[in-house]
């Protein structure tokens, strides 16, 4: 019995110290993004606006007509970029759902234009791949993308 009170003890004094680890590490990186997302838009002169997700967006065209909303469908052309230049992906016609086909940072960064628009995001880590490597993309990556709404539904 008292083997089994130590056993559970030690586990839930482990499972509670990797608790506080994760998020004091999901703070720290975080504050990484946010450090070299600032650097990188005075570095560009970029006039972004900051939304409470983290994430910095520029409207570049505005676009016409109705906004997507982050359960739309969208037609896009894009290309994605690290913070060093390094070019990832780039496509000149995709379509995808922004609830679930995306990471959360594209949903919500693309409802902020009408058809039409393009839109620079600059994404932090949490709202892209995370601490997940992905392709050519190193984990912990803020990602920007240069987003042209074709359209929606």
């Amino acid at each position: 019995m008292k083997r089994s009170l130590i056993l559970i003890s030690l586990f839930v004094v482990c499972l509670f110290s990797c608790k506080k680890s994760s998020t004091t590490n999901t703070a720290a990186q975080a504050s990484a993004d946010d450090a070299a997302i600032q650097a990188y838009i005075k570095a560009n002169n970029i006039n972004a606006i900051k939304d409470p997700s983290g994430l910095y967006y520029q409207v570049i065209t505005p676009g016409t007509g109705a906004y997507p909303t982050s359960t739309s469908n969208v037609t896009v052309s894009y290309t994605g970029k690290l913070l060093d230049g390094t070019v990832f992906d780039t496509r000149p016609s995709s379509y995808f759902a922004l609830n679930g086909g995306v990471i959360q940072g594209w949903s919500i960064g693309i409802p902020h234009i009408n058809a039409g628009g393009t839109i620079l995001l600059i994404i932090p880590s949490a709202l892209g791949y995370g601490t997940v490597a992905t392709g050519t993309i190193p984990a912990n990556s803020v990602l920007v993308f240069t987003i042209g709404l074709q359209g929606f539904n």
